[in-house]
């Protein structure tokens, strides 16, 4: 039987870095909304133009256009064996509409694995990520060693002071939506309205599992291969 797993996660919680170590540890493909959006952009079949279409306006993508996305990405040969999905379902909606997905094809969803990180820490992990032009990723927070760090007021007074990171000469590098409290909160916010009725959804249906994600990678991993294991 192929394996398909469901990994939930608040940002900062190491989602796509577990996402990465399971795929290859069990060679199925990681797969994510927006790594899905991103390749229908590239095509220009009936539903890659139904997505550019909606991408373009401005448009949410509605469940079913998402629907037939993940059906036509889990089609793929790599994921003959299974896969880890990331960002979906998002409402209960998609997720009858993935069980009934799997069913027809005498599979299922074999685990749901939420790594839980207290929302203070995960703040913390997303505002303070700054990364090196050699791509070598800091955080302001935990990592603070042979790091510069200022807080550059604005001379008129117009904005909010900022953050600003050297190490050495270079001035490491904020993703703007992390740089921005706000936007880092609302990210939060949104994940927990979005997740707790799937958590309600999974944990009734008995594959909701829990992971504590303010651990080393390495004691994350070993209790996710586990769950993997034993589901």
């Amino acid at each position: 039987m192929a394996l398909y797993l469901n990994l939930m996660g608040v940002q900062g919680s190491g989602k796509g870095t577990q996402a990465q170590l399971i795929s290859q540890k069990y060679n199925i493909p990681h797969v994510s909304t927006g790594e899905m959006f991103r390749a229908m952009r590239k095509r220009s079949d009936e539903l890659a133009l139904r997505v550019q279409e909606m991408m373009e306006a401005g448009r949410l993508i509605d469940d079913e256009t998402t629907n037939a996305v993940v059906a036509d990405r889990l089609a793929q040969p790599d994921a003959v064996g299974g896969a880890i999905l990331d960002g979906y379902p998002r409402n209960i909606a998609q997720a009858d509409f993935l069980a009934a997905y799997l069913a027809e094809r005498d599979q299922r969803v074999n685990a749901v694995i939420l790594m839980y990180l207290d929302l203070y820490v995960a703040f913390k992990r997303a505002f303070g990520r700054v990364t090196a032009a050699n791509g070598q990723a800091y955080n302001i927070y935990y990592q603070k060693d042979g790091l510069d760090i200022q807080v550059e007021k604005h001379p008129e007074g117009l904005f909010p002071p900022r953050i600003v990171v050297k190490r050495g000469d270079e001035i490491l590098q904020r993703r703007a939506d992390d740089a921005d409290a706000m936007a880092v909160i609302k990210r939060i916010d949104t994940y927990l309205a979005e997740t707790q009725p799937l958590v309600d959804y999974y944990q009734a249906r008995g594959l909701l599992h829990m992971v504590d994600a303010d651990r080393p990678i390495e004691a994350v991993s070993a209790d996710l291969y586990r769950l993997i294991d034993e589901s």
